[in-house]
């Protein structure tokens, strides 16, 4: 997650914006105070356990890709999805789930698809294929089944207009309100994560303005290292909490 910071009070009262990355963008919203800390992990309950059965009704997966200047996403994605066809496969999902950082996507689908990719990577100037460790094709509309469970969890939780600004994995614009929240939380479901993108609207500035200082919560410095590669001199600013090393601190 990002723009959160347990470093110290001052951190936390000047912080301006947050965003999380897919489930975490819970986190964000209830560190914004947009929802309560046990309303949000029942919902990220729920969500899991509908996005896990959507996963087993279709053989899916994702897949890192980096690529060349030249490489065609979506053109690959569209023949990855041609092929399945010639499989006999219908209505085939293969798209962009994720942008990460100028020329690195994840691409979600059916399994088929992914392999095909993978199979012809250097037609498509792709440097690098990695397949991911889940076992579904999330955010794409293979989670379709995921959407109805998480939306009516939603409406029963009381959302609250954010007390400062958090940054929607959809669009990568700020929420403007609690129904805002509610709708955009159950599309980022079967949508892609414009992560490159929110970290281009958070970190706009006028040429000369000082960056914000940038604090990345939890396991892992993987936000960190995606924001070194979409603003170098935002990153220059970032630290790294690790939020278990703060707690098992404070208990010794």
């Amino acid at each position: 997650m990002f723009g959160l910071g347990s470093v110290s009070v001052q951190v936390v009262e000047s912080c301006v914006a947050a965003a999380g990355y897919s489930v975490g963008e819970f986190a964000a919203l209830v560190f914004a105070g947009a929802l309560g800390f046990a309303e949000a992990l029942y919902a990220v309950k729920v969500r899991a356990e509908a996005m896990q059965k959507a996963s087993e009704a279709v053989p899916s997966g994702m897949l890192s890709v980096i690529g060349r200047r030249e490489a065609n996403y979506k053109f690959a994605c569209l023949e990855a999805r041609k092929h399945c066809e010639s499989l006999g496969i219908e209505n085939p999902v293969c798209q962009i789930s994720n942008y990460l950082f100028p020329d690195s996507r994840v691409i979600a689908g059916h399994l088929q698809a992914l392999e095909f990719l993978q199979e012809n990577a250097r037609k498509y100037y792709f440097t690098r294929t990695k397949m991911l460790p889940v076992s579904g094709a999330f955010h794409t509309r293979l989670m379709e089944p995921a959407v109805e469970p998480l939306a009516e969890v939603l409406k029963s939780i009381e959302i609250q207009k954010p007390l400062v600004c958090v940054y929607s994995n959809v669009d990568g614009k700020k929420y403007m309100h609690s129904k805002h929240i509610q709708k955009l939380l159950v599309k980022q479901v079967v949508s892609p994560v414009l992560w490159e993108q929110t970290m281009h609207s958070v970190y706009e500035r006028k040429q000369g303005a000082e960056f914000p200082y940038t604090y990345e919560v939890g396991p892992g410095k993987q936000l960190g290292a995606i924001l070194k590669k979409c603003n170098l001199k935002a990153w220059k600013q970032y630290n790294h909490v690790d939020a278990l090393e703060d707690e098992e601190a404070a208990e010794t």
